[in-house]
């Protein structure tokens, strides 16, 4: 029974672990150079948001995206680099990717869009089970 509580701790804390190894920030580093002065630049800056995928079609070539509900959704494009996480932190396929599914992007921005690096799926918070009842009446008509 201990050895049972024990493995569930151990396991408890190596979920932690890989759970903030996964949500920890990318960083993006952009190297330039003045071709007048030869002065060269480094800026680094590191994007992250956190939200839900509101739509994405396989034929597109972005996800919209939102921060939080009363946020507008906003386009981020994609890549055939992109890659895409489960919640576990493994690879996994865009298939993967559903309406309302809650993520983490990862991305840089370019120009006025922006280009998603990676996106981490995450668990829904809570399930919300749709249930339809459907009632039927029959009414006979007496002579």
């Amino acid at each position: 029974m201990k050895q049972m509580t024990l493995v569930k701790i151990l396991l408890a804390a190596f979920t932690v672990t890989l759970t903030t190894a996964v949500a920890q920030q990318t960083t993006t580093t952009t190297t330039t150079t003045n071709p007048v002065t030869g002065t060269t630049t480094t800026e680094s800056s590191t994007v992250t948001s956190q939200g839900t995928i509101l739509g994405y079609a396989p034929a597109a070539d972005y996800i919209t995206f939102r921060t939080t509900t009363d946020a507008a959704p906003i386009r981020y494009y994609y890549t055939k680099e992109t890659t895409i996480l489960d919640p576990e932190g493994r690879a996994a396929t865009w298939s993967a990717v559903r309406p309302e599914s809650p993520a983490t992007v990862y991305y840089v921005r370019d120009g006025d869009r922006f280009l998603v690096r990676k996106i981490v799926l995450s668990r829904p918070g809570t399930v919300y089970e749709k249930k339809e009842t459907t009632t039927t009446t029959t009414t006979t008509e007496r002579p």
